[in-house]
């Protein structure tokens, strides 16, 4: 059974996270770098953006996570983004791993340039100030902890305009062994994933073979991460990363080894889903979570083509945010999704913890009232669920609402 825990990303064995302010964005007093480290070598899998204008930490560590199948340690700034950097912009992750890798070494670990992942988010463009980079390295080994506090600052400062860490740990069984994966993300703009997603890091005490962790990720992945929209832009950046140290002592997790491997997947599908939720709730700007629930579809490349539409609906988001039941901008969006459904006998409804409300029945407007509908749209999170009467599979997606702020946020980003 999959149980949610406390201990955010540090439930697992032998993680260790550490954190520092290297000053990378001088407006800015947050701390903007953080190091994870594993005491033992992991299997490492990974879900990458594709933009085809992909960051140089993104094709450094593609080589590591889909390549070797192999790290044991990351380094993440936040401010710069390394991305649009050319040569010098892969330079700068191999120093950043070298450096990385003499920290270390001197604080005691065993652990190659080449087996440190690289992980920036911030401005695209300007190339990383590598003495602030190098310094705030070497400021993090001592702070190394297992303990949640240290977990907890780690996770904000790679969050930036987030407002608050998005972690999550789970235990579940292999082999009658006690299992765990501590997880966070980073997340709130430039969110349309289309690959993996933002910037996310699991940590699992599993021992797994690369190839099976590595398909496994991808599919859930497809059906959490990437039914996320905040914006509809998919990010340079975009990283998810899987690390596997075997040190719970369980046995190694096999897709033969059905009872195993389904608990496994669950756990796995747990953490995404929740983080996935907590980067759409937490979208730059966002006052509510707003959900797209299709179903009654012929199979799920529809629902899931649907629902997405809907989220990423910029009409549908601004009236989300106005409290204003108008359904006719979710049936629109579901209209130009390319999915092909009849609209003749689709149902749509609101829901929320205040209630249920239908709008649409068979395609034509119900007699609803628009007081009972202002009052369900209320709370911070909305559902839109919507029935096309053509089959038993469905898809969920999340995004946010758009309002005045997340404008403000990105009209100014640089400064």
């Amino acid at each position: 059974m999959v149980k949610i825990i406390d201990g955010g990303i540090n439930a697992a064995k032998g993680y260790t996270v550490a954190s520092t302010r290297a000053g990378i964005k001088e407006s800015s007093e947050k701390e903007d770098m953080a190091l994870i480290v594993s005491e033992m070598p992991c299997v490492c899998a990974g879900t990458f953006t594709r933009n085809l204008v992909k960051a140089a930490p993104v094709m450094w560590d593609m080589k590591l996570a889909l390549d070797r199948g192999m790290a044991q340690a990351a380094v993440i700034n936040t401010g710069i983004a390394n991305a649009v950097t050319g040569d010098k912009g892969m330079e700068s992750c191999s120093e950043t791993a070298e450096e990385a890798s003499k920290a270390l070494i001197a604080a005691g670990y065993d652990i190659s340039p080449e087996m440190i992942l690289c992980m920036s988010t911030g401005v695209i463009g300007p190339q990383l100030p590598m003495d602030k980079i190098k310094s705030g390295i070497n400021m993090m080994p001592g702070k190394l902890s297992g303990e949640r506090d240290a977990a907890k600052n780690a996770a904000i400062a790679i969050m930036t305009t987030d407002t608050k860490p998005k972690e999550i740990a789970v235990s579940f069984s292999i082999g009658k062994k006690e299992c765990r994966i501590g997880a966070m993300c980073k997340g709130s703009g430039m969110i349309h994933p289309n690959m993996g997603t933002m910037l996310g890091f699991m940590m699992s005490d599993i021992m797994i073979e690369h190839e099976l962790l590595q398909r496994t990720l991808r599919e859930v992945i497809d059906t959490t991460f990437n039914m996320v929209s905040v914006d509809g832009d998919t990010s340079t950046n975009d990283t998810v990363v899987f690390l596997a140290n075997g040190m719970s002592g369980a046995p190694m997790v096999l897709e033969e080894n059905k009872e195993d491997y389904e608990e496994f997947r669950e756990a796995l599908h747990t953490v995404a889903e929740f983080l996935a939720k907590s980067i759409a709730k937490d979208g730059e700007g966002a006052t509510r979570l707003f959900t797209a629930h299709v179903y009654g579809a012929p199979d799920d490349e529809t629902a899931r083509v649907l629902a997405k539409s809907i989220i990423t609906s910029n009409l549908t988001k601004a009236a989300i945010f106005g409290k204003d039941a108008n359904w006719g901008r979710i049936f629109c969006a579901m209209g130009y999704s390319g999915a092909a459904f009849d609209p003749g006998k689709t149902d749509i409804y609101l829901l929320s913890k205040a209630g249920m409300i239908k709008l649409v029945e068979n395609g034509l407007a119900t007699d609803f009232s628009e007081e009972e509908a202002l009052r369900i749209l209320q709370p911070d999170e909305i559902t839109a669920e919507c029935d096309i009467k053509a089959g038993e599979c469905e898809a969920t997606a999340w995004g946010c609402d758009l309002t005045y702020d997340y404008v403000s946020i990105n009209a100014d980003y640089r400064s």
